[in-house]
């Protein structure tokens, strides 16, 4: 940089985990020579990963952990230094709620799609097991590049499958239904499989998996003192001005750099930057767009969010949790007594979590909320405990008063990854040079993906500042 040059100023709009990952890598790519300035519309950083004190615990009440194969989070735990506090699930065992009765998640599937049909005939009826062995005699599958995932699966295996394995799965991840998602954002693997040979989808799950015979590294980690620890971790790494309440309203083109309008406790202030990446969600990026890159604002307008809320329950110590660590529940499931259930899923923390038990209390985890379904998230808190609370008496046989309960609600937390969401991606992401995009919008709605979008944006940035548009970095 020119000694008599002003250091680049970069804005990042959103302060969870993917702006903040942009940060933290512009901070170690371009060292001291950067102002940056992280705004965030809500009162503390961290977005979806959110903790509070239960039953004398810290316990996740937003995302709890991360794709542990996947490298971008540990490897960035590594990095801030937090790599002692990673831990991962105990062996305990999920289950699957399934033509009204409860069993093993069955092993070997792509999320939910079997690559061996015998493993998971138990959840499935005869006529059910029949349609899924007649994939093998269909023909080649009728691969467009990308169908949606329950469309795919009920034309070659059935409705059984699609209802009552891939559905429960698809709708733990996303809270949305698998006939609404695409293959290729969801299943890429899968995608990918069947780009390469669309003989079977049997078969296509199959190749999918990971290969070899060794034992398999844990699938998830977290950390010991909550997911939520991340974002200030990253914060504090990125020597950041971060600025909270304070909402980004209007983004504005000013030569070879941008304006942003901001208003805030004190009023409308506007900050004038070099780059800007905006992480925030699809909504926000429609209207940030919407004048200087309509056909980006447009791409954004078109991703569907679904809602959803946690009910914490903090038990007494002596609570039997029973062996597993969780339960998934299917859409069309219902209780004994015909009714829905409320609840999508349960994770049963303590059992799931080694490192939250020998505590005065133990954790389950309800998650509430379907796509397309709000009239499950419009009760008040104290209806949506007691209804979380009849579920699990009757999933899990839990009927312990709690001690201490919370409800975490996430309106529009999680975006739909429709059939051609990779093309609303790609007109997303068209944008000039000096502004990038982040977040669970993108490519995945995990914590590696949000952080592999924050690194990416950064290195975009980066790159403009390098360019000579704006004159302050070396090439």
């Amino acid at each position: 940089m020119s000694p008599a040059a002003a250091a680049p100023h970069v804005v990042v709009v959103g302060g969870g985990v993917s702006g903040l990952a942009a940060a933290h890598r512009l901070r170690t790519t371009v060292g001291d020579a950067a102002t940056i300035t992280v705004l965030e519309s809500a009162r503390v950083l961290g977005g979806k990963l959110a903790a509070v004190d239960l039953g004398g615990l810290r316990v996740d009440v937003g995302a709890e952990a991360f794709l542990a194969r996947r490298p971008e989070a540990s490897d960035r735990l590594v990095e801030l230094g937090l790599a002692d506090d990673l831990v991962h699930p105990s062996g305990a065992s999920s289950g699957l709620r399934a033509g009204g009765a409860t069993h093993a998640l069955p092993p070997r599937t792509v999320m939910g799609v079997p690559a061996d049909p015998p493993a998971v005939g138990a959840l499935l009826s005869d006529a059910g097991r029949a349609a899924l062995a007649a994939d093998a005699e269909l023909g080649p599958v009728a691969w467009s590049g990308d169908d949606s995932v329950g469309g795919l699966v009920r034309a070659r295996l059935g409705d059984e499958v699609a209802d009552r394995l891939v559905d429960p799965l698809l709708g733990g991840v996303y809270s949305g239904r698998a006939d609404a998602l695409g293959v290729r954002a969801t299943v890429p693997a899968l995608a990918a499989a069947l780009d390469r040979d669309p003989s079977s989808l049997v078969a296509a799950a199959r190749s999918a998996l990971p290969a070899g015979t060794t034992p398999p590294a844990p699938v998830f980690g977290t950390l010991r003192t909550s997911l939520a620890d991340l974002p200030p971790a990253l914060a504090v790494a990125a020597r950041a001005d971060v600025r909270l309440a304070r909402t980004a309203t209007a983004l504005e083109r000013r030569g070879a750099g941008w304006r942003v309008v901001v208003a805030g406790p004190a009023g409308i202030e506007t900050l004038d930057a070099d780059g800007v990446v905006l992480a925030v969600p699809a909504p926000a990026l429609r209207r940030l767009l919407a004048d200087v890159v309509p056909d980006a604002s447009a791409a954004a307008g078109g991703i569907e969010l679904a809602s959803s809320a946690v009910v914490a329950l903090a038990l007494p110590a002596d609570t039997d949790l029973g062996t597993r660590s969780g339960v998934l529940i299917g859409s069309g499931e219902r209780r004994p007594d015909g009714t829905p259930w409320t609840i999508k899923a349960v994770t049963v923390s303590s059992v799931k979590w080694p490192h939250l038990v020998g505590s005065e209390a133990v954790v389950v985890r309800a998650s509430i909320g379907r796509y397309g379904e709000p009239e499950a998230l419009q009760r008040d808190d104290a209806e949506l405990v007691a209804a979380a609370r009849s579920d699990l008496a009757e999933l899990l046989g839990l009927t312990a008063e709690p001690l201490e309960t919370v409800v975490a609600r996430w309106g529009g937390g999680l975006p739909q990854y429709a059939v051609d969401h990779a093309g609303r991606v790609a007109r997303l992401e068209a944008l000039p040079a000096g502004l990038a995009v982040a977040g669970a919008t993108l490519h995945g709605v995990g914590v590696p993906a949000c952080l592999a979008t924050g690194d990416a944006a950064a290195a975009r940035i980066v790159e403009h500042l390098s360019s000579g548009a704006r004159g302050t970095l070396a090439p």
